[in-house]
């Protein structure tokens, strides 16, 4: 199956997307997203990969715990090149990737703004950023990167 960039994507999951990213970075049609900045969730790693998924609700997700100030955006993006499974989240927590979680090398191209998605209670939100701040303080907790 040709993917967006024309090569073939033998290596990557067979999942046909859509595909999103959450952040609170305000960004336009066109633009690539690119790995090489900080992890959101340990700010001392700079990130060899783009994150991305099939859920929308995901993708809500990563954008309610993105750092910064902004507001929440999900974009929906389509891979440039090769993607795998996110291994942080597969391999460590749900074999099989029922959270259709991924990761690439290559830029993410952004071909829209998703304006609709569930947004988590304040009081679940809240839960989950004592979980990312109890991982971050974890020097055992490791980013595979």
């Amino acid at each position: 199956m040709p993917d967006l960039a024309g090569t073939l994507r033998s290596e990557s999951p067979a999942d046909p997307g859509p595909f999103y990213h959450g952040t609170k970075a305000q960004l336009q049609v066109g633009e690539l997203l690119t790995a090489g900045f900080r992890s959101n969730y340990r700010p001392d790693v700079i990130m060899n990969h783009i994150y991305f998924t099939a859920l929308v609700h995901g993708a809500g997700l990563a954008a309610a715990l993105a750092r910064g100030e902004g507001r929440e955006r999900v974009y929906l993006v389509e891979p440039t090149g090769r993607f795998e499974d996110d291994p942080n989240v597969t391999d460590k927590k749900f074999p099989g990737n029922p959270t259709r979680s991924y990761r690439s090398q290559a830029p993410l191209k952004i071909v829209g703004e998703v304006s609709e998605w569930e947004r988590l209670p304040p009081g679940k939100l809240q839960q989950w950023r004592e979980k990312v701040a109890r991982l971050t303080a974890d020097a055992r907790a490791e980013i595979i990167n």
